[in-house]
């Protein structure tokens, strides 16, 4: 199973060879001052990957987004819609061994299909390499640390995100896992990004607390409550879903 939603930190494994993985989760954001006349942010999240070949897989994922604003003369009231198009590939590179974690890596390339005029898209191109260890723990533990870079564009989805015209985005993600049962969960995450060409204040942190219950073999329930800080990050956000192995 994948056990690391709803977090933002991924993890090493990837889908079964010639086997498809489903994983649904919806996020609302109670939005910062800062992100004003918008309000709030409805986010649900679709993505399907699929085992290509053994260690690889290609996945796809769009969000369905509904932003509630405040009346004004920028944005409407209330919007509806799908954001951008996400495709990626996954690598897992080798297996935990020892001392040594597991290793993994993805490429995902986001083209701009959602309506920018609404805040549904970011109106450009998003180029993003992450880079994946994990590594088991004593006492049912699993630590998980993701950095990455955007090449080009920016991490923003909706009214949520930094939004940029031109330099990197860097980003950073840690989480701590621990296995309370064979079917249940529970861990903690921090997430953040930001670029070399704007204060602190105007990046993005996260931190969540979330876990999974495994329903069956296949099936698997998950949640989380996310606190952010800085001008980009909700102010807070619970976050539900699911993810299945057909």
């Amino acid at each position: 199973m994948h056990a690391q939603a709803p977090f933002v930190t991924d993890d090493t494994a990837v889908a079964n060879y010639r086997q498809f993985h489903f994983e649904f989760t919806n996020e609302f954001d109670f939005l910062k001052e800062s992100d004003y006349p918008s309000l709030h942010q409805n986010t649900a999240n679709f993505k399907f990957s699929y085992g290509i070949w053994k260690n690889v897989e290609i996945g796809g994922d769009n969000q369905l987004l509904s932003i509630t604003s405040a009346p004004n003369d920028t944005y409407p009231e209330f919007a509806l819609g799908y954001g951008d198009f996400d495709f990626s590939v996954k690598w897992h590179i080798c297996d935990e061994k020892g001392k040594r974690p597991s290793f993994g890596a993805s490429l995902n390339i986001e083209a701009p299909t959602g309506d920018e005029s609404k805040q549904l898209g970011t109106g450009i191109a998003d180029y993003y390499l992450n880079f994946i260890g994990q590594k088991s723990l004593p006492k049912k533990n699993t630590l998980r640390v993701n950095g990455g870079i955007y090449f080009a564009g920016n991490p923003a989805t909706g009214a949520v995100g930094d939004r940029i015209s031109s330099g990197f985005v860097m980003t950073g993600d840690v989480s701590l896992i621990h296995d309370y049962t064979d079917k249940f969960s529970l861990g903690v995450e921090l997430a953040g990004a930001g670029t070399f060409n704007q204060l602190l204040g105007k990046g993005q942190l996260q931190t969540e607390i979330g876990g999974m219950y495994q329903v069956n073999k296949k099936s698997s329930i998950v949640f989380g409550f996310i606190a952010g800080f800085y001008r980009d990050s909700p102010k807070y956000a619970p976050v539900i879903g699911l993810e299945h192995d057909f």
